[in-house]
């Protein structure tokens, strides 16, 4: 679905509200389940990138099922001048481009304005706190996001006193933040209620409470063997007590042959 909404900007043409096969709304429309849906949405210079995103797996379910509502805020139309720019070069010299602060920060409040209320503003950068299970599950539980996509050199610094926190996939640089912001977005509507099949798929995984943090025990399905590779014969005992020691202890050693910092911050956050 598009519609269209007033730009700001020196062009009177209108902007564009991308809503790929969900419609946004200021409504207080309950979900299936009773609650308010979350609403996001994500300011871009590329909507389209995410036009598949939305619509498939189980972002595509949750959104049919009203848990939550995506709507983007194409950051084009905030810009200045007959070429509807964002970006200038930047104080004291140096290479690349970087984006204005007056441009992000009026598309992040007509993104707010969509949401029908103030909303917890982030932006997608490598300088921001390392996305995890536990920040999914923070994200999980706030009602309205505007995640804001780099893109060139990153932002005006002043950008940062207008925003409420900043989101990193890691040590690494990506051209944009539309990957991050897709990231973001499917690891924490995986913990609202509603939204999977089976509601404990995200309480027994890698990172959970419930493994300690570690990483999730091997699995095994048919065949029983494949080219001399068989099923460990606890699995296919039926003794539920023996067969959760066996995941417990497999966990433990994965985490510590794989990700053994993960053993350590568990202890270190033991009482």
């Amino acid at each position: 679905m598009v519609s269209s909404n007033d730009g700001v900007g020196e062009s009177d043409s209108p902007s564009i509200r991308y809503e790929f096969g969900v419609t946004a709304s200021n409504d207080d429309a309950t979900t299936t389940q009773g609650a308010m849906p979350l609403r996001l949405a994500v300011v871009t210079l590329f909507p389209e990138l995410f036009a598949d995103f939305v619509k498939t797996s189980f972002v595509g379910r949750a959104q049919t099922a009203s848990l939550v509502e995506v709507s983007f805020v194409q950051l084009r139309d905030f810009g200045l001048g007959n070429h509807r720019s964002i970006d200038d070069t930047p104080y004291g010299g140096g290479s690349g481009m970087v984006m204005r602060v007056d441009c992000v920060v009026a598309a992040m409040e007509e993104a707010e304005q969509r949401l029908g209320g103030r909303a917890h503003r982030v932006l997608m950068t490598p300088q921001g706190r390392p996305l995890s299970a536990a920040v999914a599950r923070e994200f999980a539980t706030r009602p309205r996001w505007v995640l804001v996509c780099g893109r060139y050199e990153g932002f005006d610094e002043r950008v940062r006193e207008f925003v409420d926190d900043e989101i990193s996939l890691g040590d690494f640089v990506l051209t944009g933040g539309e990957i991050p912001a897709m990231a973001l977005i499917e690891a924490a509507i995986r913990f609202i209620p509603g939204v999977l099949g089976n509601e404990n798929s995200a309480e027994v995984e890698s990172f959970s409470p419930e493994l300690d943090g570690g990483l999730e025990y091997p699995q095994y399905t048919r065949p029983v063997e494949y080219r001399g590779l068989g099923v460990p014969d606890v699995l296919k005992s039926g003794d539920h007590k023996k067969i959760d020691a066996y995941r417990k202890q497999a966990s433990r050693e994965r985490t510590a042959s794989l990700r053994p910092e993960l053993l350590r911050k568990s202890k270190d956050q033991q009482p």
